[in-house]
């Protein structure tokens, strides 16, 4: 039966209507919501880093004025060859970009080879090897001072750079094994077979095959290693016991003792080491995104 309209009340297509437009309002007030939050959110998180650059682009004044300042006014870009060239602070700039790069081709190339012997060859035990490497990453780093110290003392390797190079070398990033494993066992088998099958060994095959199409997992791995590097604090205070061979965390800290209260030369020594890092992340963006949505597709 057809619809009467009754006289006084609204037809069904007005009301139709009425709760389609509901439901739009209320997908788009949801939206904004979460748009919101999400500044919110973001601007919260950013709040310490433009505290930084404020303070950086200050002057020493205008930082302690009675009068709080959140915008420097005027701007004097003074602090930042002061923060960098004080300290011998390009001196640390050296030994960190350096020990990155030993350490980032040490990762990626011994980390790759494990997680493809775990990822892509059968032979017995595997799986239970793979728990007890993951295993190794409830282990904090402070519980192994100690002895890998004794053991880098016993072999004379303090203050050198082969405590941090050596290890990377011999695949010591668990977290860096279980993002490639997983990544490669999302490549299909058939491609390994049809390598096989040509005449490629193992090794051939990871390098030619593999490797190639896990770009997106090594540029994740290699922002992680780059990022812990260049952050690490504990490890260079421990093991380079000489000052020419600190590295940049090290070298912000002597700068703090050295500078005392200046907190603007010392804000703006903070931003310049925060920028490689930005840059890094702005440059492998993409792999580094698709390379986490990717991982663990495959169990």
């Amino acid at each position: 039966m057809s619809a009467v309209a009754v006289p006084g009340r609204p037809s069904t297509a007005v009301w139709t209507t009425r709760r389609s437009r509901r439901a739009r309002l209320g997908a788009a007030g949801r939206r904004a919501a979460i748009y919101g939050g999400s500044v919110a959110v973001s601007l919260l998180a950013l709040a310490p880093l433009w505290w930084m650059l404020a303070t950086a682009l200050m002057t020493n004044q205008q930082l302690y004025s009675r009068t709080p300042q959140f915008f420097p006014n005027p701007i004097t870009f003074e602090n930042f060859p002061r923060g960098f060239v004080q300290s011998n602070f390009p001196r640390y700039f050296v030994n960190t970009v350096g020990l990155e790069a030993a350490v980032l081709l040490g990762t990626l190339l011994s980390c790759s080879l494990v997680a493809y012997s775990f990822a892509r060859i059968p032979w017995p035990g595997r799986d239970a090897v793979f728990v007890l490497v993951l295993a190794t990453i409830m282990l904090p780093p402070q519980v192994t001072l100690i002895p890998l110290f004794i053991l880098f003392r016993t072999l004379g390797w303090i203050s050198t750079y082969l405590p941090f190079v050596v290890p990377a070398f011999l695949a010591n990033s668990p977290f860096s094994i279980f993002l490639l494993r997983q990544y490669m066992r999302s490549i299909p088998s058939e491609l390994s077979d049809a390598g096989r099958i040509g005449g490629c060994n193992e090794l051939r095959l990871f390098w030619n095959l593999i490797l190639p199409l896990c770009r997106p997992a090594l540029a994740s791995v290699a922002i992680f290693a780059f990022v812990a590097v260049w952050n690490v604090f504990l490890h260079p205070l421990v093991y380079l016991q000489k000052g020419e061979l600190q590295t940049v965390a090290v070298g912000l800290c002597f700068f703090q003792n050295e500078s005392g209260t200046d907190l603007t030369p010392l804000m703006a020594a903070s931003t310049i080491t925060l920028v490689p890092v930005l840059v890094v992340f702005a440059a492998f963006q993409r792999y580094f995104v698709q390379g986490i949505a990717l991982t663990g597709m495959k169990g």
